[in-house]
């Protein structure tokens, strides 16, 4: 197979093991065609106004100041008095979308969302909004448009600020907040005045929604520490309790207004949310109004054991604790609205201050609600299932649903309530297991069929290593080997097979794919069984004691590295192993040197792993001195290697720029921080230079002598200046500290080459990226090219979890964007943090090109190991996917699985970009050609 052609079978094959883990756990959990339940009974509200404080963490709201007031006297007053209160616990990703579509639609979003930044609807969905005569919004346009495009009619209207507005070096961003305010005072002025819009609002069933982003945007700018934060939440306090004293005039006080006061997530001590953390899963939630429970006192123990009631002083007080979906069953049955129609919350009828039977229609209306769900995917599956292959679920057959909702029936016709509440919360309880149960119906069959492709891919790639790149005795009849007619055969008929299984269930189109791709990889594997021969005729001439110590050594690597995902400290202990490959190989007493500065680089590197990852303190001195750092280290190679390879003009020239500019770069942040704390904003010559140095990053390079050193030298100075404006602090000497132990490996590579005996070795100082390969000097793999590989994927794992990596959402700090925009933009903010992660790689990366040509082996060869490497570590946590029970875990092993992946698929792309920038050149004037020794 071509070099090409297998490129872009494995790239594609790669894609589709990427994208499996998508549909066999991450497909909507989203069912259509349910019929609306609304309870029969007189609602106690006749209108409900919602409040979200965005980014608002429990504890800053219940927490008292140190003399004993509260900075919320309103909502504290609330609380002690008319109100029900507890503690509303959000899911990851703890994000604004997620968070209001539980609120507002009751289920959790499911991952697809991400792919449109939280934004808008990546599926149609109910909400309580849908189900109101009228909805009323202000705030943020990131939030409300998606809930008006998803509402049938037109009856959902939203008042938002510019997008602009969101700035997170603004003066002061409460002024969101007070804008919200502002603009729900005149309306409830101008209504006074218009009679329709009087007469609307004095209909039923109305919402009225106020978004309030002033706390998260202070808190993502200041901390939630921070006098700005604490200040921004004792400002919505004055407005909420200037809010309720406006409505209830207008209305005449005629005590049908519900209120609810609550938060979409949290916020970390660092400024950061979207991960996992108490601080940013707790929030508060505060009811009061028609309908809603006053404060209740208590003597005996409460059940948490949390140690909050102590702390906020509210021990006292009844605590009613939520799922976060809860909250939209109880504003439906507040207002007497249909319960939107996926939800998966459960009433909270603490909540409620009502009489015993409409509790328990309210519950009953709940549970037939979530039933209808369960018997619509139920019905789907089982339309899609053969009838001698479906499974029901046999905790909620059709009989027993019958018998369900005919006992609750009876129970609440006999006005035994307490009974019937208890049998629909169980049956709301098997109903959400059965919904679970049927979401996950296929997991299995595709898990194993990922799997089977899994394993025949890692194994042809294996089959392909052993026969074109290793010095196997070929066996004179299996030189050239036809295709079996007999397995073509075979494997046409389980194609057809399979084809018309999935037909017949009427499946996915996916399924197909990931169902018949273990096929054609399988045939290739089988019809490559003569390599397996030669192997075993070469077994008696291969040192198998040494292949079998490098077959341990490797297993225990991989686990190393598959732990490392988990506990970022085996890094460091694998760096430290590493430090000894000089001592335990022998090169130490031939190049002790070059040993010496290996055994202090890993070392070096070895520090950052145990660094904390989240809840640093910016501090831009490190910035700084991570830039004379890069400067002092560029100077004093470029000094030493005059003689051995002299520069030409044009070269020299570009190098005094480049290191001009990584000084300017490092002084940037420093300036840009301090411009943003004095509120003067993000000064316009910073924004311009750092865009325009991320721009120019890899263009430069291109610019400079492909001469191995001098193009490699060139290539980290470029990215260096990118990373050192998207840096706060310790991080900033990261690329500084590899790219050390980088250069130390290609020298210490050539004296292990040397020391193998290998003819024909250039020296370093010679070789030229886009000099032409001599077909002659390439030599075949060796045992220690094993090593080779995995000390590039140990690398490259390293250059991820080294500082910041997108396997924990909360791990990286707005901050490190405000040199290029201040002004909320996920997908931008986003794309920058990736670069961010990017940049160690590509520095890896090019090392290993380096590598391929200073040791002679084709492009090819290193990397069709590093890719068996690779595959070996996903399938690794492909396996811990199915072996582990709670979401969890599974969670963990499914974004590990996904990093893997990306980062298999970002390396095979990764390749091509490399192999340019190190070899390719922009001419952009014509010089003398200079003659080197």
């Amino acid at each position: 197979m071509r070099m090409i052609t297998f490129f872009l079978v494995g790239l594609t094959v790669h894609v589709v093991f990427f994208l499996s883990i998508f549909d066999i756990y991450f497909t909507s959990p989203l069912v259509h065609g349910m019929t609306p339940q609304s309870t029969p009974l007189a609602p106690p509200a006749s209108r409900l106004v919602l409040v979200v404080a965005d980014g608002l963490r429990a504890d800053s709201l219940f927490t008292l100041l140190p003399n004993g007031s509260s900075r919320t006297p309103y909502l504290r007053s609330v609380i002690e008095a008319t109100g029900t209160w507890g503690v509303s616990h959000t899911r990851v990703p703890t994000e604004s979308r997620p968070g209001h579509v539980a609120l507002i639609a009751g289920f959790y979003e499911d991952v697809s969302a991400v792919a449109k930044g939280w934004k808008e609807n990546p599926v149609e969905f109910d909400s309580v909004f849908n189900e109101s005569r009228h909805t009323w919004c202000w705030g943020s346009p990131d939030i409300l448009p998606m809930f008006a495009k998803g509402a049938s009619g037109d009856h959902v209207y939203t008042h938002t600020y510019p997008a602009q507005e969101e700035d997170f070096a603004s003066i002061d961003a409460s002024r969101l907040d007070t804008w919200v305010f502002t603009q729900v005072k005149s309306f409830f002025q101008s209504a006074r005045s218009n009679s329709t819009l009087k007469a609307s609002l004095l209909e039923d069933k109305n919402v009225f929604f106020l978004h309030l982003l002033g706390i998260d945007t202070n808190g993502h700018a200041h901390r939630p520490m921070s006098q700005e934060y604490l200040d921004n939440i004792a400002l919505v306090d004055a407005g909420v309790a200037e809010l309720v004293s406006m409505v209830e005039d207008f209305f005449g006080n005629d005590g049908r207004t519900a209120y609810v006061f609550t938060a979409d997530h949290g916020m970390t001590n660092w400024g950061s949310h979207g991960a996992g953390h108490p601080s940013e899963t707790l929030t508060p939630l505060v009811v009061w109004g028609a309908g809603v429970q006053n404060a209740q006192k208590v003597t005996e123990p409460q059940p948490y054991n949390d140690g909050y009631l102590q702390d906020w002083k509210l021990e006292h007080l009844r605590r009613v604790d939520v799922n976060q979906a809860d909250i939209a069953p109880l504003m439906a049955s507040l207002i007497g609205v249909p319960i939107p129609v996926n939800s998966v919350g459960v009433l909270p009828l603490l909540y409620l201050n009502n009489s015993g039977q409409f509790k328990a229609e309210s519950m009953y209306t709940n549970a037939i609600q979530v039933l209808e769900q369960f018997k619509m995917k139920m019905s789907q599956k089982k339309e899609t299932t053969l009838s001698f292959l479906f499974t029901p679920y046999q905790l909620l057959t059709e009989s027993k649903q019958a018998e369900f909702t005919r006992k609750a029936r009876i129970l609440i016709q006999l006005e035994k309530y307490d009974d019937a509440i208890s049998l629909c919360q169980s049956l709301i309880s098997y109903s959400l297991e059965g919904l679970v149960y049927y979401h996950t119906y296929d997991r299995f069959f595709l898990g194993c069929s990922v799997v089977l492709g899994f394993v025949g891919w890692t194994s042809y790639v294996v089959l392909v290593i052993l026969k074109t790149h290793a010095s196997l005795n070929r066996h004179p009849n299996l030189t050239k080997q036809n295709p079996n007619r007999n397995l073509a055969r075979l494997c046409m008929c389980v194609t057809v097979v399979i084809t018309a299984f999935l037909l017949i269930q009427r499946s996915p189109i996916t399924y197909y794919i990931y169902c018949l791709l273990p096929v054609p990889v399988w045939y290739s594997v089988l019809k490559e069984s003569g390599t397996l021969t030669d192997l075993i005729r070469s077994a008696p001439s291969l040192p198998l004691w040494k292949c079998f110590c490098y077959f341990v050594l490797v297993a225990f690597g991989v686990e190393l590295l598959v732990v490392s995902f988990f506990h970022r400290a085996m890094l460091t202990v694998g760096l430290a192993v590493l430090s000894l490959w000089p001592l335990l190989s022998g090169l130490y007493h031939k190049a002790k040197f070059r040993s010496l500065s290996w055994f202090l680089g890993c070392l070096c590197l070895a520090a950052f792993p145990l660094m904390p990852v989240v809840g640093r303190e910016p501090n831009l001195n490190l910035v700084t001195c991570a830039g004379l750092l890069t400067l002092f280290t560029s100077a004093c190679y470029l000094w030493s290697s005059r003689q051995r390879t002299p520069l030409h003009p044009s070269d020299r020239q570009q190098f005094v720029t480049q290191l001009l500019h990584v000084a300017v770069c490092a002084y940037v942040p420093s300036l840009t921080h301090s411009s943003l704390q004095q509120k003067q904003g993000l000064p316009l010559l910073n924004q311009i230079i750092s865009w325009s140095t991320l721009v120019s990053s890899i263009l430069v390079p291109l610019l400079s002598s492909t001469r191995l050193f001098h193009r490699l030298l060139s290539i980290f100075l470029s990215l260096t200046s990118t990373y050192l404006l998207l840096s706060t602090g310790s991080e900033a000497l990261f690329p500084a500290v590899l790219s050390w132990l980088m250069f130390v490996w290609i020298n210490i590579e050539q004296e292990a080459l040397l020391a193998q005996g290998v003819s024909g070795r250039q020296e370093l100082s010679t070789l030229d990226f886009s000099a032409n390969i001599d077909i002659a000097k390439i030599r075949q793999l060796k045992l220690d090219d094993i090593r080779r590989s995995y000390f590039f994927v140990f690398f490259i794992i390293t250059a991820f979890f080294g500082t910041g990596n997108i396997a924990s959402i909360n791990s990286f700090d707005p901050a490190s964007v405000y040199c290029f925009l201040t002004v909320f933009n996920p997908f931008i903010m986003g794309g920058l943090m990736m670069w961010k992660v990017i940049i160690p790689f590509i520095i890896v990366m090019c090392t290993f090109e380096t590598i391929q040509v200073a040791t002679q082996l084709s492009s090819r060869s290193l990397f069709l190991i590093v890719l068996v490497i690779s595959d070996l570590m996903a399938l690794h946590f492909f396996f811990l996917v199915q072996d582990y029970g709670s979401w969890l875990d599974i969670g963990t092993s499914i974004s590990h699985y996904v990093i893997v992946m990306s980062m298999t698929i970002f390396l095979m792309l990764l390749s091509v970009v490399t192999h340019i920038l190190t070899s390719q050149r922009l001419i952009l004037w014509r010089r003398p050609k200079m003659h080197f020794p």
